[in-house]
């Protein structure tokens, strides 16, 4: 029997110029008198944080700092934070302001301040164990400065296990955040860099999610059986429909002019719209691929990120086999892919028999190049010799392949793969 049920569940949203300086306000109505707030050493010195907890202090709302969250979260970054927040007083809620990487540690100080185990505990299968937390968390609020990650509206939260050499996750629906705030002002010191690859995450998150697997394709669950993922659907395909939109008028002006208030203000729509979709309809292929790639990449840093060890950002790492994914799941529902480039390059015509599974490869393929991304796989260091564990590391993202929209199997990834070491 086919499923016919789908859920949909967002956080609370403010949105707007200066809505960060009301935090303090939000949360004092509801009886809330201390927090820990999770930022990095970047933010620190631009003063965003800073600006929050004047914000809290004038609601007489105490507030506890860690500030050395990582570019890229680890078992091992994930684990100091949880250490230091277990020596703190027990907050009343949590707040986190940066990217990705900061809401996803904070997600996961929220999920071991208040419930018992350690982080392997609750990855995903078959990395982790996989365990759903027993007890209620701590109200979190998600404060994003870059316009990608959708972290603030999600269910998950991201990290590489060191010794593994693979990222991986935990997701569950209690990680997602009470309330998402989005202050466009805060994305304006974003480099050039940051915004093209936290702006592909946004583009991906998007096109995943519109081409996913379709909620009636799944076979029927029982109400305790349903995770947040559950397929693509008619709300989250609003959502993400006009993600695309947004991000075809603004990411290339934001990349190019990042003062650019109007661009930032529609990337931070784009992000927070593509959130509401992939944080219910899920992600696939190229998210899949990513974890890999951002984990075993040899030597490559990019540009506008700090630090010297090798690093894929996460936008850039999803990007790169994008073109290839949307390529090989085009048959599954070649309407939807035709109609996901019509959105993103609304100036052409891709209906054509001659053009139609490219159609949506090259409309990606010509926006990675015009904001400065890597030409391939093989630009970011990657050669055919790697592919099998490639390959390896995105076959154990079965959460994410089984929301992919035709069956993925080993020789499929690596053709992607192949496919992926030159873009244009």
């Amino acid at each position: 029997m086919s499923e016919t049920i789908f859920t949909y569940a967002a956080p609370g949203l403010k949105f707007g110029p200066g809505a960060a300086q009301e935090i303090g306000f939000d949360l004092a109505r509801q009886g809330v008198r201390r927090v820990l707030l999770i930022t990095d050493e970047g933010l620190v010195a631009a003063g965003h944080p800073q600006a929050i907890t004047k914000s809290l202090a004038t609601a007489g709302i105490w507030c506890d700092t860690y500030s050395s969250t990582g570019v890229e979260p680890t078992d091992a970054s994930m684990e100091h934070a949880i250490g230091w927040a277990r020596e703190q007083a027990l907050p009343d809620a949590i707040i986190a302001v940066g990217g990705g990487s900061t809401i996803d540690t904070a997600k996961a100080v929220n999920l071991l301040l208040t419930n018992t185990g350690e982080l392997m505990d609750y990855i995903n299968q078959p990395i982790g164990s996989g365990l759903a937390p027993t007890n209620p968390l701590l109200p979190l609020v998600a404060v994003p400065t870059t316009t990608g990650t959708g972290s603030e509206s999600t269910t998950i939260c991201v990290l590489d296990v060191l010794a593994l050499k693979v990222k991986t996750g935990i997701s569950h629906a209690a990680l997602r955040p009470m309330m998402a705030v989005v202050d466009p002002l805060l994305t304006l010191s974003q480099p050039a860099e940051v915004t093209a690859c936290s702006g592909l995450d946004v583009l991906c998150h998007a096109l995943e999610s519109y081409t996913a697997r379709g909620y009636r394709s799944f076979e029927a669950k029982q109400p305790g059986q349903r995770v947040p993922y559950c397929g693509a659907n008619p709300i989250a395909d609003v959502w993400s429909e006009r993600a695309l939109e947004l991000v075809a008028q603004a990411l290339r002006g934001a990349v190019r002019d990042g003062s650019d208030v109007l661009n930032r203000e529609n990337m931070a729509l784009a992000a927070t719209f593509a959130g509401l979709g992939f944080g219910n309809a899920g992600v696939h292929i190229p998210h899949a691929n990513a974890y890999p790639i951002a984990g075993q990449v040899p030597a490559f840093h990019a540009a506008g990120y700090p630090g010297d060890e090798p690093l894929v950002p996460h936008g850039m790492a999803v990007s790169l086999t994008a073109p290839e994914a949307f390529r090989f799941t085009y048959s599954a529902n070649p309407e939807r892919h035709v109609r996901a480039a019509a959105l993103l390059d609304p100036g052409h015509v891709h209906h054509s028999p001659d053009q139609g599974r490219d159609a949506l490869a090259n409309v990606v393929t010509a926006l990675m190049h015009d904001i400065g991304m890597p030409n391939g796989l093989g630009t970011v260091g990657f050669d055919s010799a790697q592919v099998p564990d490639l390959v390896a590391g995105s076959a154990k993202q079965t959460r994410l392949l089984s929301t992919a929209p035709c069956p993925v199997h080993d020789d499929d990834l690596a053709g992607i793969f192949e496919g992926s070491f030159t873009l244009w």
